[in-house]
């Protein structure tokens, strides 16, 4: 599967639902990450997953 590049103008404007902080972009894990909260969002098809019950933390694969 190709990952799906995301666009730069809504890497702009998304945050963490629960920081507020902005998110970093992981293309080859398809992820937004917070660094604050310490959560991966996934990127499914294209669209980013914004629920911090559907995020990852960062250090669990």
């Amino acid at each position: 599967m190709t990952a799906t590049p995301l666009d730069p103008w809504l890497l702009e404007r998304l945050v963490c639902p629960m920081t507020r902080t902005p998110l970093r972009y992981d293309e080859a894990a398809q992820e937004l990450v917070s660094d604050a909260a310490g959560l991966a969002y996934p990127i499914r098809d294209g669209i980013p997953v914004m629920l911090v019950e559907e995020a990852r933390k960062l250090g669990s694969r």
